[in-house]
């Protein structure tokens, strides 16, 4: 796995998996088994443009946390995007009034039969200053392990 650009306003990681590219495909975009691996309770959704997907987070200790997202855009095999709100766990603050961030999944060949996962959360410049950094920071930190959350999940498949 690698850590990429990490500058104020965006968070890049990547990371090889020994999967084909159709299983972190699957992994990745149908909603019930991105939660699976996610930590997110997130049973009959569907990720689709446009569509809300919503379901608690299924972590220890996050439990009254919500995953929270705006599908934006699915390209198959390629790319899968949505917006949120970064590391949304105060319950008395209403998030919606924030900016959201946007994560941008990109899929690539890699060699043997493996597969590039790139992820991209953008536009942390545009969460409240008084929040910005432990936004990033968690999110930082939270995109390290999803990637191997995923990796592990799709190599079982």
């Amino acid at each position: 796995m690698t850590t990429e650009a990490q500058q104020s306003d965006r968070i890049e990681r990547s990371i090889v998996i020994n999967a084909s590219r159709d299983k972190v495909w699957r992994s990745l975009t149908h909603a019930e088994t991105f939660g699976t691996w996610f930590g997110a309770e997130l049973a009959g959704q569907v990720f689709e443009p446009g569509r809300r997907v919503r379901g608690r987070i299924a972590i220890c200790g996050f439990e009254h946390v919500f995953f929270d997202v705006v599908v934006d855009r699915i390209e198959p095999q390629q790319r899968f995007s949505f917006h949120w709100h970064p590391y949304p766990v105060d319950p008395k603050v209403d998030y919606t009034l924030e900016q959201p961030t946007r994560v941008e999944f990109t899929l690539a060949d890699a060699p043997d039969s493996a597969t590039l996962l790139k992820v991209v959360e953008s536009g942390f410049d545009g969460v409240p200053p008084h929040r910005r950094f432990e936004a990033f920071r968690m999110n930082n930190q939270g995109w390290q392990a999803q990637l191997l959350n995923i990796s592990n999940y799709a190599q079982q498949q």
